[in-house]
């Protein structure tokens, strides 16, 4: 088992089952995407850039977006929290997890993900 799939494993519930099922949605997405572990949490990334990661801290799970400088239409969704860049869907319980958002940001994601980090 690789070390991200310990992370997810490893946690308590209810976290394990929101990272669970947030994995099986975000590959059933995008298919493409390859789980690594980097900066201690599990990250996906897409044709080699980082795409997203998925974080349990201060009792909720982020799902958290490295190209979100470059998604429109979803701020009301969106977690910012003192961040400049990074936004994230954030999740306390696994009924919270509207698939049909979150898939239309994955897809979204997958078109705008080659701009990078920042907006410029």
């Amino acid at each position: 088992m690789n070390p991200a799939e310990e992370y997810i494993l490893g946690k308590p519930e209810p976290f394990k089952s929101i990272l669970l099922h947030l994995q099986v949605i975000i590959e059933a997405t995008i298919p493409e995407l390859e789980l690594k572990y980097k900066w201690k949490v599990p990250y996906y990334y897409l044709d080699g850039n980082p795409f997203c990661y998925l974080n349990v801290s201060k009792g909720y799970v982020d799902l958290g977006f490295w190209a979100s400088a470059h998604l429109k239409g979803y701020d009301k969704f969106l977690v910012t929290e003192k961040r400049k860049v990074v936004k994230s869907l954030r999740y306390y319980f696994p009924n919270e997890i509207n698939q049909e958002i979150l898939i239309d940001i994955l897809k979204e994601l997958k078109k705008i993900n080659h701009k990078g980090f920042w907006k410029r």
